[in-house]
């Protein structure tokens, strides 16, 4: 019997459905190629898959598909009855290789967009940098404000939503070192006539924060702007940041704004979380 070539020797066939692209690199493995198109072919609605299935999905030839999947098996990314095959969790390790290499805008950006493109609205990640938050991850549908926001932009946490929602979990001693910097003449300075100035009622307002999971900022920052914002808590449950989405006043008043934005805020915000708590 003539053994079948193994793939990605020189002079191998083509197999079915697996293009050879002439302008690929030397160093190009075929056989790693195959490898992966075995491991995708499995998907939410394919989670059990015969030896004939990888086959028809991938392109490959029976006998081809035969050791992809008993290889995969013996690493452990494969199981079997014998007759079907499934993915095994071991599979996720190579995820949580790329998740961990990521830095939190890396991480956030896709569901800024996921976000952004639900509510049409600018949704932005930001951290808390001394007395201010600093943008670290954004994305924009709109100008909404007369200052340009992008990444790097800072402002007074306290006039912010995403400042209200880290600084709500912050420590009391945190708590009273920010507004020792932040108001060092006993009362936080106006950026508008809504802002909040006296630290007690800002304290009153972080305490709601806290207690209710997400911050509101009605024109507190800047007039006709209105803003929400959940916390982002890390793998062991610390806030490091917070995620927003903001949108001007004429979208209608604040009810209308919250049953609009606030559920596909927290969702996403448990989004990035859950990838934050996987690189750990």
């Amino acid at each position: 019997m003539r053994e079948e070539p193994v793939p990605g020797r020189p002079g191998e066939a083509d197999e079915p459905g697996v293009p050879d692209d002439g302008a690929r690199s030397p160093a190009f493995v075929q056989s790693l190629e195959r490898g992966l198109a075995v491991i995708r072919a499995f998907d939410g609605d394919r989670r059990s898959l015969t030896l004939s299935d990888v086959a028809r999905e991938t392109g490959l030839s029976r006998a081809s598909a035969r050791r992809f999947l008993h290889t995969l098996v013996e690493l452990g990314y494969v199981a079997t009855d014998g007759r079907e095959f499934t993915l095994r969790p071991a599979l996720l390790e190579l995820g949580y290789a790329y998740l961990s290499s990521l830095t939190l805008p890396d991480l956030a950006t896709p569901h800024l967009e996921k976000l952004s493109e639900q509510v049409g609205e600018s949704s932005s990640v930001a951290v808390l940098d001394g007395a201010d938050i600093v943008y670290v991850a954004r994305v924009a549908t709109r100008r909404i404000m007369s200052a340009s926001i992008r990444v790097g932009t800072r402002f007074p946490a306290y006039a912010t939503s995403m400042g209200r929602a880290i600084l709500a979990h912050a420590e009391p001693a945190a708590l009273d070192a920010y507004l020792v910097t932040a108001a060092p003449s006993g009362t936080l300075p106006p950026l508008t006539p809504r802002t909040i100035t006296d630290p007690g009622e800002l304290r009153a307002a972080l305490a709601e924060v806290r207690e209710q999971g997400w911050a509101l900022v009605d024109q507190e920052l800047e007039d006709g702007l209105r803003s929400v914002a959940a916390p982002l808590h890390d793998g062991t449950g610390h806030v490091v940041a917070a995620v927003n989405v903001s949108a001007p006043v004429r979208r209608g008043e604040v009810p209308e704004l919250l049953r609009h934005l606030l559920p596909p805020l927290l969702k996403a915000a448990a989004a990035i979380e859950a990838d934050l708590a996987r690189m750990r």
